[in-house]
């Protein structure tokens, strides 16, 4: 049951002015259950309904049919609405228990979603750096999914551009074939970081890459096949770690892929009358947006990420006709796609207004930031390592007989970093200190995942059919569990309405806490008449947990 749709009709019921999905919207829940199951701000009334805010609570009040609610009452400027929790509470466990996808609804009518993600630079490890872009994107995939739309997760490799120029010199003065092959992604590294230590001493090398960036793009057999080659040994490691984290992708077109889409782009801008010659250079004047300008080609002719984005886009758009089009990106491109959409507008595409940059914040290991330039890097595959040895350590702490230990700790130990990481607002920065990520105890992933274990070990000691017609629990004590069942759907929508993926971990924590704290003070597997019920109720829980955590990209082990 959706109680603030109830509650929304209740209050248009005694005032039909009022706006119901307004009404639905503004409805809190309030974190002492003393002040109501729901409570109504009736701030938001004043000016329409010309009174105090407390006399309208007063006079809705009055004119509110009780009926189906434990009780409602004024209090100051909100209406508290008290459900009655023995018969709601099993309407909420009914509907959890009978609903196909539980939480899930039909929103997106699936429409497509193109969710650019990931995307790290082939001849680079990927880093601490590149999770974030990773598992924001792959939750909002499922996060969409579950609102009915029908995600395209696309990984748009740097495989592309002016520091692949640079790799090429810096293979060709200190390379060796041999190096290579022994350990391709650590050696092409140390290229790369060579090259620019050199080259502040030497600022010439900077026009040597681009000069090989340039015979690159007019297809020089030599700088294709280097090119190729950096590019086959980068995928190799790339899906190991895709395949930890147990992420699939649609499309793995890169920038390389749009090397012969950008001449279109070009003459649309040209036939357009947007194009502008500065300084030998082709530029977008965005002045009316606000925005510099952007540049289309450089004075040598080569073409910019943002030649290519333009290139990607309108093929996105042909190719699978998005309703939205989301780049996974951190917060520092913020310009760059506010000029993706500006330009995409000035050559009339009406479609630029459904690509959305989801932002994020930076992750900082010891207060500092991660750079592959200046060699700090921390490599994505050791903290994942690391992790799972933290996380076996102490399953043969608490449980050294558990069967399958390996797989488990790499289910706990994955998890824990993917859903530290989600938990966040992805806006916000944080520091990641791994031995708090991975333990068993506070907000972590782990956390829930040990919640959602609990209850099927109570399930397995309990060992009986759960009949869904006797779910009536008299204890009061487990409402504020099942009012938390309830808000699941709410929680999803609101998760893609925001592109927030710490809606639904900081969900999943409050429903592991709230189980966990009803769990210790209940004889849960006492032999009564309401038995059946609060295994229902259990059960309700897991099902809960293993799919809000699904949706964060975060597997849910029966035993830890």
């Amino acid at each position: 049951m959706d109680y603030k749709k109830q509650v929304a009709a209740t209050l248009k019921q005694a005032e039909p002015e009022l706006d119901e999905q307004i009404l639905i919207d503004k409805i809190e829940v309030p974190k002492d259950s003393s002040k109501g199951d729901y409570a109504f701000p009736t701030f938001i009334l004043a000016k329409q309904l010309k009174k105090a805010p407390n006399i309208i609570a007063v006079d809705l009040v009055e004119k509110i049919d009780q009926t189906g609610f434990k009780k409602i009452e004024a209090v100051g400027p909100y209406i508290n609405f008290f459900m009655d929790p023995k018969t709601a509470g099993s309407q909420i466990l009914a509907k959890v228990l009978q609903t196909e996808n539980y939480g899930h609804n039909t929103d997106g009518e699936a429409g497509h979603v193109t969710i650019d993600m990931s995307s790290p630079n082939i001849a680079k490890p990927m880093s601490m750096g590149h999770l974030r872009s990773t598992v924001i994107g792959n939750s909002l995939a499922e996060i969409s999914s579950a609102n009915g739309y029908q995600p395209i997760k696309i990984n748009h490799l740097g495989d592309w551009g002016t520091q692949f120029g640079k790799l090429i010199v810096a293979y060709k003065r200190w390379g060796s074939e041999e190096a290579v092959k022994a350990d391709p992604i650590n050696t092409l590294v140390k290229y790369y970081v060579q090259f620019h230590a050199e080259a502040e001493k030497l600022p010439e090398l900077n026009d040597e890459g681009r000069m090989w960036f340039k015979k690159l793009e007019d297809g020089d057999e030599e700088a294709i096949q280097l090119w190729q080659w950096f590019r086959d040994e980068s995928l190799k490691e790339f899906m190991d770690l895709y395949d930890t984290l147990d992420i699939q992708f649609d499309s793995f077109n890169g920038e390389a892929f749009y090397n012969d889409k950008m001449d279109s782009v070009v003459e649309k801008l040209e036939q357009e009358h947007k194009l502008v010659k500065s300084q030998g250079a082709q530029i977008v004047n965005l002045e009316a947006y606000g925005l510099n300008p952007a540049m289309i080609k450089r004075s040598d002719g080569a073409t910019l990420y943002m030649t290519r984005d333009l290139a990607a886009a309108t093929y996105r758009k042909k190719t699978y006709n998005f309703v939205k089009s989301l780049y996974v990106v951190g917060g520092e491109q913020r310009e760059h796609f506010e000029q993706l959409k500006a330009i995409l507008n000035e050559m009339g595409y009406a479609w630029a207004d459904d690509i959305e940059h989801i932002s994020f914040g930076m992750i900082t290991v010891d207060g500092k930031k991660l750079s592959t330039r200046s060699g700090r890097i921390i490599l994505l595959k050791d903290v994942l390592a690391d992790s799972e040895k933290l996380a076996l350590e102490q399953i043969n702490e608490k449980n050294p007989d558990l069967a399958n230990k390996e797989r488990t700790a790499h289910e706990v130990g994955t998890g824990a970093v993917v859903f530290h990481d989600l938990m966040n607002d992805r806006t916000l920065n944080f520091d990641f200190k791994l031995e708090e990520v991975v333990r068993f105890e506070g907000d972590t992933g782990p956390y829930v995942q040990y919640a959602n274990a609990r209850a099927h070990s109570i399930l397995r000691k309990a060992d009986q059919e759960i009949d869904e017609n006797q779910l009536e629990i008299s204890d009061e004590q487990v409402w504020e569990t099942e009012k938390l069942l309830g808000e699941f759907e709410n929680v999803i929508r609101r998760a893609w309405r925001d592109r927030e993926p710490s809606v639904v971990a900081k969900y999943a924590l409050n429903l592991a806490r709230t189980f966990n704290k009803y769990y210790a003070n209940s004889k849960i597997l006492a032999d009564d008449a309401e038995l059946n019920a609060r295994l229902a109720l259990v059960q309700a829980v897991s099902n809960t947990l293993t799919e809000a955590l699904r949706l964060l990209g975060v597997s849910a082990p029966v035993e830890m």
